[in-house]
């Protein structure tokens, strides 16, 4: 078309602006020439750019408020989640005082002392240790209680805090068998040294790197008619690699705060009696002492030999729990899970050297027996309580998380649909053409224009009038 038919209606138009209402400039403002032809993806941009502002602002309205409302529903998740977590620890600690409790008294011991005493049981596992002869263990022992003003003033023993066997106690015999099996004799004959110049006393080499049989402990054997053969172990305090979690400090016993195994519903697999570590009754003796790291026996010792070794009433009940058994197990009735994986079955045989075997009821006052086991009674309401708490944690957990998808669905869904101009647009179908109207709106008709062969309407030039 002639460029001089746009100026002219260019004209037209701004006379009519300037003559007719506001509001009937739109109506008679011509449309703009047609697009050249673009691909639908090109259009729907171009659409989208053209939308007018309060239809984008209520998108960003919505969009907003959606994601808000999910933003506090995740808040929500988080809050009932930490609640879960919490009350699970609170559990630990509980279920812990109750292990603690329960081996203190005994409930699970054999009386395998008749009423012994602790010196009576003590010496027990000495002369058992002596038995074993051409050892380490016998002859710091054979000096110690044999020759013990001689041992006082040798150097080599000084630093010397004993054998495995002596450092600790259990209240149940057959604790005492498995746990003693499972480390084996050269663990349970092992001496343990303070620091590493101790161990270094015990052994000395000559030029070529022989042992010198003269000194240290080979020497001091030779003193009381006895005679080293063979290998022995020693324990180097100082040098183990010690707990790297909480003790609890106000506890003489130091008792590990492990994590213990969980069922999906927050129980512990049954017969699950506690870690083989807190099962130890360190001997009164020791408990005092820590090494220059502030650590105790447990934390060092007896955490090096049994780490997170798991003790259950029966084989039944461990092979339940295997699933939950990250570091080896034992049962009560015989069964041996390695760290490694590997079972040890067949038949068991006799233990020579154990740990001795003590109920807290032969020698505790009545009175203490009976505030220890009301103690565990209110220990156990407390933790079902908590139980209870978990579950209902759970429950607003699940309700939140099932609510927080739906809404999220709801907003991917908002955010994919096509906006409200672009829908039924056929320039989404396909692609403009020349001619077409790419804005996908109808011409509206104005009442005012001229009609061909009608000038009734149309404003006159003033050369005309």
């Amino acid at each position: 078309m002639h460029p001089s038919f746009y100026g002219q209606l260019d004209h037209q138009h701004q006379v009519r602006s300037r003559r007719l209402a506001p509001w009937l400039v739109f109506l008679l403002a011509p449309a703009p020439p047609p697009l050249p032809s673009a691909p639908a993806p090109y259009l729907v941009f171009l659409h989208r750019s053209m939308e007018t502002p309060l239809a984008n602002q209520i998108i960003v309205f919505n969009t907003k408020m959606m994601q808000e409302g999910l933003q506090k529903l995740g808040q929500k998740l988080n809050h009932h989640e930490g609640n879960i977590k919490l009350l699970k620890s609170e559990i630990d600690v509980i279920e812990q005082s109750i292990a603690d409790l329960s081996i203190k008294l005994g409930k699970k011991a054999v009386n395998a002392n008749n009423g012994t005493s602790v010196q009576e049981a003590d010496q027990r596992v000495i002369q058992s240790i002596c038995h074993q002869d051409k050892t380490a263990a016998s002859i710091v022992c054979e000096l110690r209680n044999r020759h013990s003003v001689q041992a006082s003033k040798v150097p080599q023993l000084k630093d010397v805090l004993g054998v495995v066997a002596t450092l600790g106690k259990v209240n149940d015999d057959n604790l005492s068998s498995i746990l003693s099996e499972y480390l084996g004799i050269e663990n349970m004959l092992g001496l343990v040294c303070k620091t590493y110049d101790g161990v270094k006393l015990l052994e000395t080499y000559d030029k070529e790197g022989t042992i010198d049989k003269t000194c240290g402990i080979h020497g001091l054997s030779r003193s009381i008619g006895k005679f080293l053969d063979g290998r022995f172990t020693v324990f180097s305090l100082e040098n183990m690699r010690p707990f790297p979690g909480d003790v609890m400090i106000d506890d003489p016993q130091r008792w590990l705060m492990l994590h213990k195994p969980r069922l999906p519903s927050g129980e512990s697999p049954p017969g699950f009696l506690n870690f083989a570590v807190n099962m130890i009754q360190l001997d009164q003796a020791y408990l005092s002492y820590l090494t220059r790291n502030g650590q105790g026996l447990r934390e060092t010792l007896f955490y090096s030999l049994f780490s997170h070794l798991q003790v259950y009433e029966t084989t039944a009940d461990l092979r339940h729990a295997i699933p939950f058994i990250n570091d080896g197990a034992i049962s009560l009735d015989g069964s041996i899970l390695r760290p490694n994986g590997s079972f040890c079955l067949g038949d068991r045989r006799s233990v020579e050297v154990k740990f001795a075997v003590l109920s807290l009821g032969s020698y505790a006052p009545s009175s203490i027996i009976s505030e220890m086991e009301e103690q565990i009674k209110l220990k156990n309401w407390e933790k079902e309580r908590l139980v209870e708490d978990i579950k209902i944690q759970e429950d607003l957990w699940k309700q939140v998380k099932d609510l927080f998808e739906k809404q999220k669905k709801q907003l991917m869904e908002y955010l994919a649909q096509p906006s409200p101009r672009l829908q039924g647009s056929p320039t989404i179908r396909s692609p403009a053409t020349p001619g077409s109207n790419p804005f996908a709106v109808t011409p509206r008709i104005n009442p005012f224009a001229a009609s061909p062969g009608s000038n009734s309407f149309a404003v006159k030039p003033p050369h005309m009038r």
